[in-house]
């Protein structure tokens, strides 16, 4: 295969199918996706049989428990899929909403219209459920999208891709509004992150790995976030059961998310009565910690920090503390270590609580709430495409408003500039 060709054949259907979707109905829309879900049921003896293929070439290739369970299509897992696609059907469509319109001295009125992006690349590793996550919103927002899956779900991928095309098809739509890539060779994702005349926005979703490289290499507006390095800092004016529940679930509730949190910041304060009931907790509950020589001269037990922990996404049972100097300490380290995601406060002290949501430079930042709230459901989106800790387009949870952006609209009535 001549992947340069393919990919670029692949972006004109795209840039074309782009046009016909965003001029489509929400209704047309909302038709495609509720089509798509039952084309999803009625083919699960299909879908379950692809997903056998990519599971047994995975054995065969050695990966591990973790990946392969990422893999897996279960019937539980096509029953979230469907239940996913209804439940974006049902959101509110963004697409050509109107707003902050104002009359200006001459007479015209002037405001913003929503529309959509145009066409989104998504990379992604493993998890074939992504298939229809990324194209439910893409579509939904008016977009035509690209999806390049992991080369180690292509059979499940393909088999979804099919799928897809029932739904549109049945909609009236195109079935290049999406195209799930067909080869595994690696040089489709050079090609995809190169060509800003066909794709006007890249969304990678994986390792950090995958995503620097995508960052370094592309040509077109990236949308991502490396890593999470979220933060929960106890200040002096904490409830300490509050605090206590509210850190322990930052951290346990699931220990593989970018939202869950890796560095704990005690005021120095309250850090001999809080120290050990937070020890105790996580100790119980299997986590490692790490602390600094502050935190160690109250838990000596605690394995010694090193600056590396400062800066690690463990993604994992440890959980990096140290004692800081105050509020202003606390802010200074989150904003010199944090990636960007997702930091919290617990305190009781109002005017604290507005300094950090002030100073912390963070795409999320809470007071009194776990770091785990960040996300699209529970940020009312009803689902997401990812996190985006850039500055410029969308920032945090990226649902369909942030895969749309605005443009100025303008009414008059033969009004001309004197």
């Amino acid at each position: 295969m001549d992947v340069a060709a393919y990919m670029a054949e692949l972006g004109q259907q795209a840039r074309a199918a782009a046009r016909e979707v965003a001029r489509s109905t929400t209704a047309v829309r909302n038709q495609a996706l509720l089509a798509t879900a039952r084309a999803l049921s009625a083919a699960r003896t299909e879908l379950v049989q692809a997903n056998q293929k990519d599971l047994e070439s995975g054995r065969a290739n050695g990966l591990d428990a973790a990946m392969l369970d990422r893999l897996e299509l279960t019937e539980a897992r096509i029953d979230t899929m469907i239940e996913g696609l209804q439940q974006v059907a049902g959101l509110p469509d963004p697409v050509g909403e109107i707003t902050d319109m104002t009359y200006r001295p001459s007479g015209i009125q002037v405001g913003k219209m929503r529309v959509p992006l145009g066409v989104i690349g998504i990379i992604y590793e493993s998890r074939p459920n992504v298939t229809v996550e990324a194209a439910s919103l893409c579509l939904k927002s008016g977009n035509a999208t690209i999806l390049r899956g992991g080369s180690e779900a292509i059979h499940s991928n393909q088999a979804i891709a099919a799928c897809l095309a029932t739904g549109l098809a049945e909609a009236g739509l195109p079935e290049s509004a999406v195209q799930v890539v067909a080869t595994t060779d690696r040089a489709a994702v050079g090609e995809l992150i190169t060509m800003p005349q066909y794709v006007d926005v890249i969304v990678p979703r994986g390792g950090k790995g995958l995503i620097e490289r995508i960052s370094r290499d592309a040509r077109v507006p990236v949308i991502k976030h490396l890593d999470g390095v979220c933060h929960v800092y106890i200040d002096s004016h904490a409830d300490p059961e509050k605090a206590l529940k509210v850190a322990v679930n930052a951290k346990t509730h699931r220990y593989g998310t970018c939202n869950t949190m890796e560095t704990l910041l005690v005021d120095e304060e309250i850090a001999d009565d809080m120290l050990p009931l937070l020890a105790q907790a996580f100790v119980g509950k299997g986590v490692e910690l790490r602390g600094c020589e502050r935190t160690r001269s109250v838990l000596p037990d605690v394995i010694a920090a090193t600056e590396e922990d400062w800066h690690a996404e463990y993604l994992a049972p440890i959980l990096a503390v140290r004692v800081v100097d105050g509020l202003d300490a606390a802010i200074d380290h989150i904003n010199r270590y944090s990636s960007q995601h997702t930091e919290s406060i617990i305190t009781e002290n109002y005017t604290r609580a507005r300094r950090f949501l002030t100073e912390v430079d963070s795409s999320s930042v809470m007071v009194n709430a776990s770091t785990r709230f960040a996300d699209g459901f529970e940020y009312g989106l009803g689902a997401e495409i990812g996190i985006s800790t850039d500055k410029l387009h969308a920032r945090g949870p990226v649902g369909l408003e942030g895969l749309t952006s605005q443009k100025y609209v303008v009414f008059g009535d033969g009004h001309i500039r004197a």
